[in-house]
Formats: C-alpha cells, structure tokens, sequence
C-alpha cells in the first residue's frame, strides 16, 4: 500500500498532537514532521519533501499566508489550510486559496460532541483529494476507510471582531440592489482589453506538472493592492439584460473564480451567477476578497436579490441558489432542499434553474473541483439552447473531475485553459 507524507504545521503543540492524530487514522498517511510556526514549515518542507502540507493560519515569526507564498515559491506542495470561523479567519482562507492552497478546512471544536469526529472525516477526505491531485488526473481515489475518532478537550476559540454592516437585503418585487464601489487605478483594473476570441474553441493541450508537485504553476492574477483611493464609482443598475453568466466550482475554485470575474471588463452587460463549494460564512468572503479586485460588483446573494448586469452574485455556504422571475424582473432565490451530488449549494441547481428561461442568452461554465456536479445541468442547459457551455481544460484544472464528467457527456461546446475562459465569455457577450 502506498502511504503518503504529510507535514502538519501549527503553533499550538496541542493542535499538533490532534491533527496528527486525526491524520493516523488512516494507515494510508504518516507525519513526516511537524512544525511550530511558518518559518519552521518552510524548512521543513525543503528538507522533507512531504505530499501534502497542513497549515494554520496564526502563527508566529511567519504566518500561514507569508509561509505558504514562500512553499509555493521554492518547493510547491499541496497545502490544505486549517481555519478558524471568524470573520478574519475566512477573511484570511480566501486569501490563501487564491496564493495557492489547494483547501481547507474548519480547526476542530472540543464544545460539540462530534465534532472531532466530523472533521476528521473532513480532514481526511481532503489529504486523499489532495494527493489525488498531485499524483494523477485518472487514477482512482485512495481508499476511505471507516475511522473512530474519539472526542477531546475543550480548547478555547479565537477572537472575533465585530462584523461589518452586511448589504442590504432585496425581496421580490424589490428595487434593484444600490452599492457604492472603490474606484480602482487603471493599472489595478482587469479587462479593458477582451475583444479576441481565444484561439479554437474546443482543444485539450497536455498539462505539464509543476516541479515537486502535482499542481499548475499559476500565480495570482492581481497582487492586492498597498492601498486604495476611496474614490467611489457611480454603479448603473438594469434589471435589462440580454446575457446571463453561470460558474460552478470547487477544489481549486477561488484562485480560478479570481482569475474569471476579475478578467471580466468593467460595464459587463449581464449578471454573474456563482456557486463554489464552501461552507457558510467563506462565502461571503470569498464575495469580498472578488470585489475587492473585480471591475464589476461581487456580492454574497441574499433572498430576493433583483439581479442586474454588472452583478456577480455568489451563492451563500448551506444554501442552493436560484434564478427566478415575477412581473417585476429576474430575482435570486436560496432555498434550503436537500443537497444534491453531496452539495448545497449545488452547480446542477444553479443551472437547472436557467432552463426556463431561454429569452435570456445563457453562458454557463464548469471548472476545477472533485466529483461530477454541474455536468447533468450544463448537458441539459446545451440541450435546451444555451449559447455557451464551457469546461475548464484538464491543464489548468486543479482538479480535473467536475470539468472531466462535462466534457465526457458531452455537455460542452468550448473546453478551454483558465486564461480563456473570460476572453470567451466577453468575445461572446460583447458581439
């Protein structure tokens, strides 16, 4: 049996033992080393060479983020982050998915009976997703094995800062939603220029690894700037559009959604649909972090949002999200059913819901993430006449199963690199 080096790295020699632990259960893995805080994990990543990286965000000397850029840089390596649930803690995830982490994970509660056990199940699933990455785009998972963990000691949890005052929430048949937005400097500002198509529209080039690691050497489409301006931009709102955009993802999906919506131009003519497998509370970051850098307006979709062009609207963590349509106009609607292909929010949901509504020139798109989810509604939205179906290409896919299940049932028409993908949709959008 192969078994697989993980290098666990947090400045509490008590999460340490518990990671480490959780990590045992499954003989597939072993701790190569662990490390106390991020300049430790930097060395010992250059001298062990590990799988696969778990790594805490608060640490001394170097923290997650600073130790992960430096990982990435000198020895890339798979690095799933552990987490806490405030909102600086999300704040901070979403940033380190877009430098590189391949996911993450929430740190264990020892206040709820179970907890212990549910995310070490998690913990699991994801070293196994991650070394699947690395080692192969076609072989098989390793093997889940049933695990006993057994419950530990309270630990107490971080600090929380006071929330900021959330947008404000819109009901059908409510005005279009009103928000102020940074103007950003013009070298700060993506796509001015996407007026060429990419090159063939269907074509699977043969992905070449990163050295030391199974993952594509991307670096982050746009540094986050030193400072902004608070110059605030006037926002024209319609509930009047020709076009509307579909994105579904998940492992990987953060630094590809950075790399799509902030590559869309400013005055984009029609609303952005999104759904990225992530628990609640991530997504609204996920929403703040795209914002921050995007020339359109990205926001966490609450109920009852008018949906207007300029919009990117991401489906919250726990809920499933909708478009829907009264007298007055298009609208989000969130829903609590049951999760489908082991998710809520689901992609095959999120595209479902176009079907009814071929008026509307529709786009939808597939990329990096585990499973199949969004293949059986991107074939039925190619079916029912969307103008454009796209699957991410296996070569910048960070995990080439959502877009694989696509592309093998036929459901899309374009199959293109990451960088493409945008080009594709304003060539389409903009004609």
């Amino acid at each position: 049996m192969t078994t697989y080096r993980v290098l666990v790295v947090d400045d509490s020699a008590f999460m340490r033992t518990i990671i480490s632990d959780l990590i045992l259960q499954d003989k597939q893995f072993v701790i190569a080393a662990t490390a106390a805080n991020g300049a430790e994990a930097v060395a010992a990543a250059a001298q062990h060479k590990p799988d696969v990286i778990t790594m805490d965000l608060e640490m001394p000397i170097l923290n997650g983020i600073e130790a992960l850029q430096l990982i990435m840089k000198e020895t890339p390596t798979p690095v799933i982050m552990l987490s806490g649930i405030s909102e600086d803690n999300a704040r901070d995830t979403i940033k380190a998915l877009q430098y590189g982490a391949l996911d993450f994970i929430r740190k264990p509660s020892t206040s709820k009976t179970g907890d212990i056990h549910q995310v070490g199940e998690q913990l699991l699933e994801k070293l196994r997703i991650a070394v699947f990455a690395r080692r192969s785009r076609t072989g098989a998972l390793p093997e889940r094995p049933k695990v006993d963990i057994a419950p530990l000691e309270k630990k107490p949890e971080p600090r929380v800062k006071p929330r900021l005052k959330p947008p404000d929430t819109l009901s059908p048949p409510a005005a279009p939603l009103h928000k102020a937005k940074l103007e950003r400097k013009p070298e700060e500002k993506r796509g001015a220029a996407l007026t060429k198509p990419p090159d063939g529209t269907i074509h699977r080039e043969k992905r070449l690894a990163a050295p030391n690691a199974g993952l594509p050497a991307q670096q982050p489409t746009a540094s986050p700037p030193v400072e902004q301006q608070p110059i605030v931009r006037r926002v024209q709102h319609s509930g009047a559009f020709k076009h509307i955009v579909a994105i579904g993802t998940s492992t990987g999906g953060p630094r590809a959604l950075h790399e799509v919506i902030c590559s869309l131009p400013n005055g984009f003519p029609a609303p952005v649909l999104v759904v990225q497998h992530m628990p609640p509370k991530f997504t609204k970051s996920l929403a703040q972090r795209l914002d921050s850098f995007s020339a359109l307006t990205v926001v966490e979709a609450e109920q009852g949002m008018r949906v207007s062009a300029s919009f990117v609207y991401v489906a919250p963590g726990g809920k499933h999200m909708e478009l829907d349509k009264d007298a007055a106009g298009y609208f989000i609607r969130l829903t609590d059913q049951p999760q489908r292909n082991g998710h809520r929010p689901s992609v095959d949901v999120m595209f479902e819901s176009l079907l009814p509504f071929p008026e509307i020139q529709r786009h939808a798109v597939i990329m990096t993430g585990m499973g199949s989810d969004g293949a059986k509604g991107l074939k039925a939205l190619a079916e029912g006449g969307a103008a454009t179906t796209i699957a991410e290409s296996e070569e910048t896919c960070i995990v080439y199963g959502m877009p694989r299940a696509a592309v093998e049932c036929g459901a899309a028409q374009h199959v293109l690199p990451l960088h493409g993908i945008a080009q594709q949709l304003a060539c389409t959008v903009l004609t």
